[in-house]
């Protein structure tokens, strides 16, 4: 986030980039990763909109977090008004994308009803300031993999294998926020309990080779989740080398193309 969004008093000028657009790069990730997935799995136009709706919701939240942290403040800093006027233009083309989609047959209401709890999580720590704690972070990439059976439906994908989609984008978006918050930590000097977040990649592993057993997913979801147990194993070993929360975030950013690359393989070629 700039200096000039984060300065209440209006010091110095607003600028809307700051505002209107996140500054952290795993976000972007979790954005990407689910639409990509869904219009492999099955492009439509109808997708094409929803991806768009997903895009348009994900960028209103930066802007609306921080008009709720203002509120809860009990303040209107020169830039609350410009941040409710930027949330509002992006939920307005969110509801126009969404209403487009359904306009051509598409039905997303299932996914966005399961989304909606995870959504509402990640708003509720955003409004009370801290959006920065594992739990909002998990949950509001869980929300946005949503996106990827929404859009997956709407182009007549199998209902099993959007959904598994959405399964597998969730334990990889889990599993990635406790790494990288234990890397950090460990990285920092501090303690971070590895041996939790080896566990969680484990029964991420298992839960990969069950969706697949069940028809749910390619079974590259498996080696993609060996992958990352494996990172997971090397990333918080001694042998690591520190690297700064930058460098970090662009190797998840890695991983990521590469969780989607595999899975949208396997999906394609029934691997």
């Amino acid at each position: 986030m700039g200096e000039d969004a984060l300065d209440p008093g209006g010091r110095t000028t607003l600028q809307w980039k700051t505002l209107a657009l996140p500054a952290e790069h795993g976000g972007w990730g979790f954005l990407a990763e689910p639409i990509v997935l869904g219009l492999v799995l099955a492009p439509s136009a109808a997708g094409l909109l929803l991806a768009l709706a997903a895009v348009a919701a994900f960028l209103a939240r930066h802007p609306l977090r921080l008009v709720l942290v203002d509120r809860r403040k009990g303040a209107r800093y020169p830039r609350t008004a410009l941040a409710a006027r930027i949330a509002a233009g992006y939920g307005a083309l969110a509801l126009c994308a969404l209403a487009g989609a359904v306009a051509l047959g598409a039905s997303p209401w299932a996914p966005l009803l399961v989304a909606v709890p995870a959504g509402l999580v990640a708003l509720g720590y955003d409004a009370s300031g801290r959006s920065r704690e594992a739990l909002p972070e998990a949950a509001g990439a869980v929300a946005l993999g949503g996106s990827a059976t929404a859009v997956a439906l709407a182009g007549g994908a199998p209902a099993g294998a959007a959904w598994g989609a959405w399964a597998l984008l969730a334990l990889r978006a889990v599993t990635s926020v406790l790494y990288v918050r234990a890397r950090i930590r460990l990285d920092r000097g501090l303690p971070a309990g590895p041996r939790a977040v080896h566990a969680g990649h484990g029964a991420a592993l298992l839960a990969a080779a069950g969706l697949a057993a069940a028809g749910w997913a390619p079974w590259l979801a498996a080696l993609v989740f060996l992958v990352l147990l494996l990172r997971s194993a090397w990333g918080l070993s001694s042998l690591r080398r520190p690297v700064r929360p930058q460098v970090l975030g662009f190797q998840e950013l890695g991983y990521g193309l590469l969780t989607l690359l595999l899975l949208a393989v396997g999906y394609r070629l029934g691997a």
